[in-house]
């Protein structure tokens, strides 16, 4: 096997099981989306639901549709729609489909005239992201219409929900504000008569460092695959995670090469004695940043080195510093970090950019290798939905 994702899914288990003990009292969303973080949706879903989740959470229909072909029955949001999505689709696959704006409200409620369905819909509010989700001033009307087409029997609103725009700062100003606008937006609809399921808000950092935003349901995504989302308070192992996927790759070629020999395009790296350089199969192609080149971390024959030259599309280089290995030799680029590889997070700090990103990009040549199954992860059916 040129590469592998090598995916635990016990440690995505446990990981879902702290997380819960966070919140005991709320209902927990696994948010499966990006094909669940790089790690791969359906697998990590029903891994997640085996472990006690109660809802999975997606960003586009296609993905929650996927989630429903595959023969999961699990409450589930889909929240990141376009005009003409597929709504009637959704409605008639049991799927909570999120409602932000006055345009996607009666797209669906047209879908539900068309199907003879009652739709099921969750309210966002923007209480101050500034993406997805209703104003403050446009919050009546919304709250209006949705009164109005549940006493049409056209839907049914089963969620208030919001995100946070900085809850990965702990003590930002921002993070008080939008919860305080959040307790407003739930105040006026329940008062309007609505009378939702969940209220909901808290992502991973939340989930970590703000008990009081845990409502009735949490919403970790991140987390659930053990990446810590505030890493300047703590690692994943500090908050009781476990990273889930390790990424690997064996050496494809090996050679001496003497001194002054320059390595990869532009010949940013020119070895400075005689040694011995290892080829990795893996490149900007399937998620390695470029970004990261002369400074990404591999564990190669029981030591750390660094990506020599430019990261290519698809292989880059390490230099072994004369070390006798052999083609086929692993590389390890990133994992859990307790048998001497590095993390995700420090191929973050190699690219500058987010852990998230680094196993996000993590693209389809690269195979996954699911480990530390269990009976319950294999079956579609062991989740019904809650038909309301």
């Amino acid at each position: 096997m040129r590469a592998r994702a090598e995916i635990d899914l016990g440690a995505l288990r446990a990981n879902v099981r702290a997380l819960r003990a966070r919140a005991p009292r709320a209902q927990l969303m696994a948010v499966v989306k990006a094909d669940a973080y790089g790690h791969g949706m359906l697998p990590c879903a029903r891994a997640a639901l085996a472990a006690g989740a109660d809802w999975l959470g997606t960003a586009t229909p296609q993905e929650a549709l996927a989630l429903r072909a595959a023969g999961i029955r699990a409450r589930l949001l889909c929240w990141l729609w376009t005009p003409g999505g597929p709504w009637r689709e959704a409605i008639e696959a049991d799927i909570d489909v999120s409602v932000g704006g006055m345009w996607a409200l009666d797209e669906v409620l047209d879908a539900a005239r068309a199907g003879g369905r009652t739709a099921r819909i969750q309210l966002k509010a923007d209480t101050g992201l500034g993406r997805g989700g209703c104003q403050p001033a446009d919050w009546p009307e919304l709250v209006g219409a949705a009164v109005a087409a549940e006493a049409e029997g056209l839907a049914d609103v089963t969620g208030i929900w919001s995100h946070f725009a900085c809850a990965d700062e702990p003590g930002h100003p921002s993070i008080a504000a939008q919860q305080a606008r959040f307790d407003e937006a739930i105040a006026y609809a329940e008062k309007a008569g609505l009378s939702p399921e969940v209220r909901h808000i808290a992502n991973s950092p939340a989930v970590l460092t703000l008990p009081e935003a845990q409502y009735d349901l949490i919403r970790p995504g991140v987390a659930l695959y053990g990446i810590s989302p505030v890493p300047q308070l703590g690692s994943a192992a500090d908050f009781g995670l476990r990273p889930v996927m390790t990424l690997s790759a064996r050496l494809g070629l090996v050679k001496h090469v003497p001194a002054g020999h320059g390595v990869s395009y532009g010949h940013h790296y020119v070895t400075p004695t005689e040694t011995t350089l290892g080829l990795v199969p893996l490149g900007y192609a399937d998620g390695v940043p470029r970004h990261a080149s002369g400074k990404g971390p591999v564990l190669v024959g029981g030591r750390l080195r660094r990506v020599a030259g430019r990261v290519a599309m698809d292989q880059f280089v390490v230099d072994l510093e004369g070390d006798e290995l052999l083609p086929g030799a692993e590389a390890v680029l990133f994992g859990p970090g307790d048998r001497g590889e590095p993390t995700a997070e420090d191929w973050a700090g190699a690219a500058d950019t987010i852990a998230y990103e680094i196993v996000t990009r993590i693209g389809p040549r690269v195979d996954r290798v699911y480990v530390n199954e269990e009976p319950d992860d294999q079956q579609p059916d062991d989740q019904q939905s809650d038909d309301r």
